[in-house]
């Protein structure tokens, strides 16, 4: 059968017709998906694809992983303190089975009692808590003695008062310790370690609130200060009656002797500085505050640990390598709370919440980026500590296969230990830090 040119002309034109088409249609759906100067492709950069590999090349562990794509998206700022690697290095050398204590400061509603189960629940030891269902304390003795390591709401009650802040602990846990386990307190050399839990000042106030509104009080807290608790007078009651139940954001607020306000602050700061309750003793309130923040951020830079409720798996990462310890499950990240579900927004009920809480809002900013360089410090240093490991590791290998095989020429070992050495360094380059913040870490 005869095939005429023109015949074939007009296939040869609809095979070049197809292509283009295809072409033009894969451009018109770009631009609709894409159009010029959206965010909407920003997927498709190069800086993103390598930041979102680096992320999951070395997020060898699940803290850095999950909590780096937590942070995507968040904004970037110039590091406002002046820390120094002794305030950034923390490394206990807790000894459990000597007489070393940890003394869990629990500041209300900043998941204190979350973190508090995890210490008597989920650490895994030698001699794990004795917790009988039903009762609310665990026994935390140490191997081999009926002593505890553990100052705790769950393990000794609350031996020092309802939820007893920094002045009364320091001045009643040694005193107390010393009389369960029977020893003499001018002999006895213990190490104390103090640890705490803080919360975003805004969050946690309205957590106090809707917790006051369903009708908690910690009227039986003692806060002892120099050696006596407040009269009525320097700390007057919010409310008559039993409790403060049913209250309205704006009463609770409305009262000038709330605890609720600026509760972080005084509750690590040292009272006795500006005279305790006694307003009277500094003149000018900005100047007791001022007292009060210094001291609160100094005692809290000064303690073993500290974590951040907004950052579980960053809190339980820096646990375990300040003390040595395991915890047995991963922390949660819970972020659908009751404070969650109030509506607070930007505006004015914000702002003045923020005003009523003005220190707790300045301590929370400088405890967040010291938390968040401790934990970039080390993670650093636990890369530094598993790329020598690998290095002595290589150099015990290659000890080993010396004495073990033939000899052979010096040419050929020079080979081998470039080889080793090329390994080390593509190790050494595919190293890459994960944490969100990073851009607020200084490189050390």
């Amino acid at each position: 059968m005869t095939i005429s040119p023109r015949t074939m002309e007009d296939k040869s034109n609809k095979l070049i017709l197809i292509p283009i088409l295809a072409v033009v249609f894969l451009m018109i759906g770009y631009q609709y998906l894409c159009p010029a100067g959206s965010n909407s492709c920003r997927f498709l950069t190069g800086d993103k694809l390598s930041g979102m590999f680096r992320q999951y090349h070395s997020g060898d562990d699940i803290y850095a992983y999950q909590e780096g794509l937590e942070s995507e998206g968040s904004s970037t700022t110039l590091s406002k303190f002046n820390f120094t690697d002794r305030d950034l290095e923390r490394h206990v050398d807790f000894n459990i089975k000597g007489d070393d204590v940890i003394v869990f400061l629990h500041i209300q509603k900043t998941g204190g009692t979350t973190f508090g189960r995890h210490l008597v629940r989920n650490i895994h030891l030698e001699q794990p808590c004795d917790c009988m269902p039903g009762q609310k304390k665990c026994t935390c003795h140490r191997p081999g003695k009926a002593e505890s390591w553990l100052f705790s709401r769950f393990s000794t009650g609350w031996s020092c008062g309802l939820h007893a802040d920094w002045t009364e602990l320091t001045n009643c846990v040694p005193v107390v310790m010393n009389k369960k386990d029977k020893k003499d307190a001018q002999r006895d050399r213990r190490n104390f370690y103090y640890i705490t839990m803080l919360r975003d000042p805004v969050s946690r106030y309205l957590s106090e609130w809707k917790h006051v509104q369903r009708g908690a009080t910690w009227k039986t807290a003692l806060h002892m200060c120099d050696g006596r608790s407040p009269t009525q007078d320097e700390l007057p009651a919010c409310y008559s009656g039993d409790d403060w139940t049913g209250v309205t954001l704006t009463n609770f607020m409305d009262c000038p002797s709330n605890l609720a306000n600026n509760r972080q602050v005084r509750m690590l700061a040292d009272l006795s500085l500006v005279g305790c309750y006694n307003v009277s003793t500094i003149g000018a309130e900005r100047e007791r505050g001022r007292v009060l923040l210094a001291s609160a951020k100094n005692n809290l830079r000064n303690m073993a640990f500290y974590g951040l409720t907004e950052f579980q798996r960053k809190t339980q990462y820096l646990f375990e390598r300040t003390f040595g310890l395991r915890f047995i499950q991963a922390f949660t990240q819970i972020n659908s709370t009751r404070a969650a579900s109030v509506g607070v927004g930007e505006g004015a009920l914000r702002r003045r919440i923020e005003g009523l809480n003005a220190l707790d809002v300045e301590l929370y900013e400088y405890a967040k980026e010291l938390f968040l360089r401790r934990y970039q410090y080390s993670r650093q240093t636990q890369h530094q500590e598993q790329r020598l490991r690998r290095r002595q590791e290589r150099q015990e290998e290659r000890q080993r296969l010396h004495q073990h095989t033939a000899p052979i020429s010096k040419a050929r070992r020079e080979e081998e230990e470039r080889e080793i050495e090329g390994v080390e360094g593509e190790e050494v380059g595919g190293v890459a830090t994960t944490e969100d913040y990073s851009s607020q870490v200084v490189r050390w």
